[in-house]
Formats: C-alpha cells, sequence, structure tokens
C-alpha cells in the first residue's frame, strides 16, 4: 500500500489536442483504476497559448501555466528572448516541483514538456514520455536520454530515440468514451440519413484548407446521389465559405466547424478522410473505421506521412498526398474504396489489429499505478 495513501502525478504536454487528449485520457484511467487502491492528486502544467488554457474549465484537472516556447524556424528577434524564457519556466518548474511533491512526471509532448521533465531528471523523480507519432517531436527526442519508461505509439519511433530508457510499445491512448456513441442517436442529432453511407472529413480543430478545396471540387460533380452523405468538419476559418459554397451543390451534408462530440461522429460514419495525426488515427482504429488519409506536408519532420504509410502497410487506409490532390477527385475516389472489395478488407485488418489487444490507454494507466505503488514501497 502508498505509505500516505496519496500518489502524486503531474502531466506535462499541450499547445495542440495531439499533446493534450492522451495525457487526459491517461490521467482520467489513472484516476478510475487507482480509486479503491490510493487517492490521486493529479495537475496538469500547460502554457497560457495552448488548446489545454482554452479547455481550463472543462479538464478536470488544476492547470497550472509556465511560459515556454521553441526557437523560431526562421530569424525574429523573439528568438533573442528564448534563454531567458528558458530560465524563467526552469525556475517555476522548480518551484512548482518543490510545493507538489510528484511521485512522477509524465509528459506527452509540446514545448512546456521540457523544463519540467528536465526539472524532474535533475531531483531524480520518476519520468516518462508518451511520444504519439511514428517520428519522435523535438522535446521527446531531446529528453528521451533523461526518461525512465517512454510509451510509444509506434514501434517505428524507437529507431529515433537514443536513450536506455524502457521502451513500451503502448499503442496511442484515447478516451474510454471514444467508441461509446451509437449509430441511430448520433445519425438524428446531426440531422443525417440512416438508410445512407456517410463519410466524415475531419481536417483537425483548426480544419484543413487543402483538404476542403479537394471536397469542394469534387461535389462539382452529383456523386453523392440518395446513398451517400457528409458529415464535415471544416474548421473554423473555413466553415462560412465551405457553408456557402457547399449547400448550394449538395443537401445530404451537415457542415460543423468543430465536432464537439466526436464519439457521435465516428458512430456515424461508415469512412473517414482526414489529416494523419497520430490522434485521429488512435480514435478511428478503435471505432473500426477504413480511411483516406491526407498527411499534412509541412508537420515536423514529416510525421504525418510516416504515419500514414505506417497504417498504409497494414492495410487499414489508403494515403493520397496532398501534393497529388490537384490530379484526383478525392470524393469519387472515397466512393469507389466504400464500394470495393478493399474497403471489407480494410475493415477486417482494423478488426484483426484491435481484436483481443489491451487498449493503450490502460496499457499505460497500470503501468503507471504499478510504478507509484514500487516507489512508495521503496520508501516505506
Amino acid at each position: 500500500m502508498i505509505a500516505d495513501n496519496v500518489a502524486r502525478i503531474i502531466f506535462a504536454g499541450g499547445g495542440t489536442g495531439g499533446h493534450l487528449f492522451p495525457a487526459l485520457a491517461i490521467a482520467n484511467r489513472v484516476r478510475e483504476l487507482s480509486h479503491n487502491k490510493m487517492k490521486t492528486e493529479i495537475i496538469f502544467v500547460g502554457t497560457k497559448r495552448g488548446i489545454e488554457y482554452r479547455m481550463k474549465e472543462r479538464l478536470g484537472y488544476p492547470l497550472h501555466l509556465i511560459n515556454m516556447r521553441g526557437i523560431a524556424r526562421t530569424f525574429t528577434f523573439r528568438n533573442l528572448l528564448v534563454p531567458f524564457v528558458v530560465i524563467g519556466a526552469l525556475i517555476k518548474a522548480v518551484l512548482l516541483l518543490n510545493r507538489f511533491r510528484p511521485d512522477i512526471v509524465f509528459g506527452t509532448g509540446g514545448y512546456v514538456c521540457w523544463p519540467v521533465l528536465k526539472v524532474a531528471s535533475w531531483k531524480n523523480i520518476t519520468t516518462l514520455l508518451q511520444e504519439q507519432n511514428s517520428y519522435p517531436g523535438v522535446t521527446t527526442r531531446q529528453l528521451a536520454p533523461q526518461a525512465d519508461t517512454i510509451y510509444l505509439g509506434f514501434e517505428v519511433a524507437k529507431k529515433y530515440l537514443k536513450t536506455k530508457a524502457e521502451i513500451i510499445v503502448s499503442g496511442n491512448p484515447v478516451r474510454t468514451t471514444i467508441t461509446n456513441g451509437e449509430r441511430s442517436k448520433a445519425l438524428e442529432k446531426f440531422g443525417l440519413d440512416p438508410h445512407r453511407k456517410t463519410i466524415l472529413i475531419l481536417g483537425g480543430s483548426q480544419g484543413a484548407h487543402a483538404l476542403n478545396e479537394a471536397i469542394l471540387k469534387s461535389l462539382e460533380k452529383d456523386l453523392l446521389g440518395d446513398k451517400y452523405q457528409l458529415l464535415w468538419q471544416t474548421g473554423k476559418r473555413d466553415y462560412k465559405e465551405v457553408t456557402k459554397m457547399a449547400g448550394a451543390k449538395v443537401s445530404n451534408c451537415a457542415l460543423f466547424p468543430f465536432l464537439q462530440n466526436m464519439e457521435m461522429a465516428y458512430a456515424s460514419a461508415d469512412m473517414v478522410i482526414a489529416r494523419a495525426g497520430a490522434l485521429t488515427l488512435a480514435e478511428i482504429t478503435v471505432c473500426g473505421l477504413p480511411s483516406i488519409l491526407i498527411p499534412y506536408p509541412y508537420a515536423a519532420g514529416n510525421h504525418q506521412k510516416k504515419n500514414a504509410q505506417d497504417y498504409v502497410a497494414r492495410k487499414m487506409a489508403v494515403m493520397i498526398e496532398e501534393k497529388d490532390l490537384p490530379q484526383v477527385n478525392l470524393l469519387n475516389e472515397a466512393l469507389e474504396l466504400l464500394e470495393s472489395d478493399q474497403y471489407a478488407l480494410m475493415k477486417e485488418a482494423i478488426k484483426k489489429e484491435t481484436a483481443n489487444k489491451k487498449k493503450a490507454v490502460d496499457i499505460i494507466a497500470e503501468d503507471v499505478i504499478k510504478k507509484i505503488e514500487s516507489i512508495h514501497r521503496i520508501g516505506v
């Protein structure tokens, strides 16, 4: 048993949903699995510029802010301030860790991870990392030598890490509720026809302009007919323009700037057209959905293309590069895939991938609890 019956964990990560949501999934699952064994005190560390700050009222955990930024790739005078920002972030991290006294510090990516996990390693606090992508982010690569354990979403990421840490290929954690949507209720919620097949279009929380343009171009021909319909997350930037243009071309289409209830969106869908962010891929996999992936070509280290190539190799998706979008009718590609033998084979490949396989969030959460118990036994 834990000495004072309280386990203290800091989750550092954010900036984007791809870093924040895995941390939330792990934190929630640790709390669920440990409630009969121990009391948990969990806090999050982020920045004021990240999605975590915009979601602070809905996190369910206290959020502590540290000002941290990286060096811009093009020269700017703000780069001259980065050393001072880093020193300030390290001092704030020291004060926070001294006050909270965590058993574990867990990083899931983003610049804010660096000062918090760096200080944790200096103080010999158990330091854990979770890397979502097939090509690890710069923060993960820099912190890997000091980490105790690294959980990977993709096995191929191993070769890019110089570390003696324990490496666990867990897959990427998603919320346990992501598969809870009920198709009939979901279709009703979005005003969609239960007799038609639904293509879910996702460009991430900010949308994907090139993807939206490709779909709009595809709608110039009446392809959907009475058999298909679209559930389309356009992103806030493109929403008004897409609504104006698509509304004149197609009626069986539900358009949203941002989809809050992703479990309902996935429950509505028969297939997904999306970018190849690690979190999106993890969610569509557990929901059993074949996909057409259009990797964001400017992602660091071209990691989205590597993510997509991994899924194509496992026959769970097809990939179209953004540079090739002008030469293809994206919607027609989706419809042909839906009606092909390849679609059924993709469904089967996803089913095999997930069958009898422990969820990534459970693998990680159970390991975290085991580590906490070990830490406290040693201290008794």
